[in-house]
């Protein structure tokens, strides 16, 4: 069955990401203010997907964004290497005081009926300073490329990376790629300037480019401007709110071929249930619902996403493709980090 997409059958990359790369400092269940050591994890919205589809998919794939030279940029790099992802950087020298930095991320798990809580130090980030004419995208997609991945966390950092992001889209579109882009809504990050407002109008500009979205209900509404729903979810698992907005978001960019996102019911922050669905070519597509043991959440959107793609660019029919993405959020859920290469 058709997904609309014309995706190249072959290339030296089978997936570009573009976005900031960050270190996770991780409690475990214990809260910040009681912890007394954590692990450290290397994330990032765009890189996870990369991440996921070299690791654990054995798929050739690439990092665009930032590095800083300094002991934090070279733990990073390190685990960038491990996951098989293939860097592109560009560097920075930290001054010894306040940057450039890495960018930190700071998250616990949460347990039973306390929810895990997640805040950032974005300061002086180098991802953030990253702007139009840093990057060789000719270079970069020498050997072809049949996926380029961005994402609204990178678009939020500044000024330049919406900037960014469009350019490299229109370069990955030049070389043949699909173009994804996912919404990934975070009000935090876009209200240091600009808020909403801004946030619709950069992503405007960024969609245009885009063959594929993932993102729920509120990114679409929040990222696109996108009046909600005339029809009420009956749960936070009923998919026909999404539904309902997909002729308002195909209207606004009708380039685009492809919708996704999860569907996630918290019972407890252990407890979920999580199923996934998809707008595919002018069709509908939900995954089975499946009742999770949650042992870390964060990152589960990134899974979903990664098998997704992997599932289209492998051939698979819409249905395969849906339920494999909501398999691989299931396996992130219950696994551990994407550095422990329990995969």
């Amino acid at each position: 069955m058709s997904n609309g997409l014309k995706i190249q059958s072959g290339g030296a990359l089978d997936l570009v990401s573009l976005g900031a790369l960050v270190h996770r400092l991780d409690p475990g269940v214990i809260p910040f203010r009681k912890a007394t050591s954590c692990q450290i994890h290397t994330s990032g919205g765009e890189f996870n997907v990369a991440a996921n589809l070299a690791d654990c998919f054995r798929l050739n794939t690439g990092i665009v964004t930032a590095m800083v030279e300094y002991p934090i940029g070279d733990l990073i790099a390190e685990r960038v290497r491990a996951m098989g992802v293939k860097p592109f950087y560009k560097n920075f020298k930290n001054n010894g005081v306040n940057g450039p930095n890495m960018a930190a991320v700071y998250s616990d798990r949460g347990q039973g009926v306390r929810a895990p809580v997640v805040f950032y130090n974005r300061s002086n980030e180098a991802a953030a300073q990253l702007k139009p004419g840093d990057f060789d995208w000719s270079s970069i997609f020498a050997g072809g490329v049949r996926w380029f991945h961005s994402g609204g966390i990178f678009a939020a950092l500044s000024q330049t990376t919406g900037e960014l992001i469009i350019e490299g889209m229109k370069a990955a579109k030049k070389a043949g790629a699909i173009v994804s882009f996912d919404l990934n809504f975070r009000e935090k990050l876009w209200n240091i300037w600009g808020g909403e407002k801004k946030a619709v109008e950069v992503i405007a500009r960024i969609v245009e480019n885009a063959d594929v979205l993932v993102g729920n209900e509120e990114d679409l509404q929040k990222g696109l401007g996108i009046p909600g729903p005339e029809v009420a979810s009956k749960s936070k698992l009923d998919p026909s709110a999404f539904f309902g907005m997909i002729d308002k978001v195909i209207a606004k960019h009708p380039q685009v071929k492809v919708v996704a996102t999860t569907l996630r019911e918290v019972h407890s922050t252990n407890r979920h249930s999580w199923s996934a669905v998809a707008w595919i070519d002018g069709k509908t597509y939900s995954a089975p619902t499946c009742e999770l043991d949650v042992l870390d959440r964060v990152g589960g959107g990134d899974g979903f996403a990664s098998g997704f793609f992997y599932g289209l660019l492998t051939g698979e029919s819409p249905e395969e493709a849906i339920n494999s993405a909501g398999a691989r959020g299931v396996l992130d859920h219950l696994s551990r980090r994407y550095d422990d290469g329990n995969r």
